[in-house]
């Protein structure tokens, strides 16, 4: 599954790296998306509508939107 790389890589300094590059990878694009969507989605006062498991289903549905139109 595509994840997009990292969403906010940063040079680890203070320990060995864990990749190859010398950067942290952290959050995923896609969970930062993910995160970003979601909080639309309860915005949007849905919570009513839809089971937690619905609402969280949305969001990384749009984060994979994001990340596909991202491919164009």
């Amino acid at each position: 599954m595509n994840n997009g790389g990292a969403a906010f890589p940063t040079k680890n300094w203070q320990k060995p790296a864990v990749r190859a590059s010398g950067y942290s990878e952290g959050m995923s694009l896609r969970d930062y998306f993910a995160a970003q969507a979601l909080q639309g989605v309860l915005a949007a006062d849905t919570e009513e509508l839809l089971s937690v498991d619905a609402i969280a289903s949305v969001a990384y549905r749009i984060a994979d939107a994001m990340l596909k139109a991202r491919e164009k």
